[in-house]
């Protein structure tokens, strides 16, 4: 017989520790707990806050105007017609929040895609189109890359951020997971469930199509960046030679990477970050 959670404690750490007693396995994976809290309270404040009417021109910046909304859109502690509804009525105009309101429909996109295909998330949804077939990617992910000592300084930083906080900002895990990927040539299932053991948003719908749409198994290219990419919207983070980042592989324009990466194929530059729904079989 199921047996009620306690749902009453008199402070965080008496929380903290009834979890980890209930769910020893999650805390033997780790026992960090990050410093977000949840519940309707906290996620009214953060909804008010929220710069929506800067998001579309900063959102791509590390240090952007982007609203951490989406731990409280994952549980149901905010609904997207909530959000969608306060963002309009924040506005001036529609246009100004059609941007942030287009990523809520993407969200309510990956969500469906998931209700029709259910544990099929898990599979690729087409072919790698990188010109490597999915045989010649390795199966688990590098353990240098789930402690973030690969010596390549933003992605052992993000390693880490991932790690302590349970966030990432969008951008840092489309370079992250591009990374796993193409650089580390990594099946994106590893570098999925990675992410789900660690972000406070993480749902099967989001986080694995949204790998898929790097990995180009969701999309009809894969998706990667140069260091010129990641200096520009990281502010003065990363700035300096290279060789004194570890950055070198991540060196040249868009084209040279292209080459090194995938060498059995031709891609041009144009629609490189434009996603395409599947064409292949199941579509939502």
């Amino acid at each position: 017989m199921s047996r009620d959670m306690r749902r009453s404690f008199s402070t965080r750490d008496e929380l903290v520790a009834y979890l980890a007693q209930e769910f020893p396995a999650a805390a033997q994976i780790s026992s960090h707990v990050a410093s977000v809290r949840g519940g309707r309270s906290q996620a009214e404040q953060r909804l008010s806050e929220a710069r929506l009417r800067d998001y579309a021109s900063t959102r791509s910046y590390l240090d952007g105007a982007v609203t951490r909304l989406s731990p409280f859109i994952r549980y149901g502690v905010l609904s997207l017609d909530e959000v969608r509804n306060h963002a309009l009525a924040a506005a001036h105009n529609p246009g100004e929040v059609e941007k942030f309101i287009n990523e809520l429909a993407w969200r309510d996109y990956w969500q469906r895609i998931y209700a029709e295909i259910g544990e099929a998330i898990w599979e690729d949804i087409e072919p790698y189109k990188t010109g490597f077939p999915a045989s010649e990617y390795a199966n688990e992910l590098p353990e240098d890359i789930s402690s973030g000592t690969t010596g390549v300084r933003f992605i052992d930083d993000f390693c880490h951020e991932l790690a302590t906080t349970g966030y990432l900002h969008n951008h840092a895990r489309m370079w992250l997971a591009a990374y796993v990927v193409h650089w580390r040539r990594v099946r994106w299932q590893a570098g999925a469930r990675w992410f789900l053991q660690h972000l406070l948003d993480g749902d099967p719908a989001s986080n694995n199509l949204s790998w898929q749409w790097v990995a180009s198994t969701f999309s009809h290219k894969p998706y990667y960046y140069n260091l010129e990419n990641v200096v520009r919207y990281t502010g003065t983070r990363y700035q300096g030679n290279p060789r004194d980042f570890g950055h070198e592989a991540f060196e040249g324009s868009y084209d040279e990477i292209a080459r090194r990466l995938f060498p059995r194929i031709d891609l041009s530059e144009t629609d490189r970050e434009r996603p395409r729904a599947p064409h292949k079989g199941r579509k939502p």
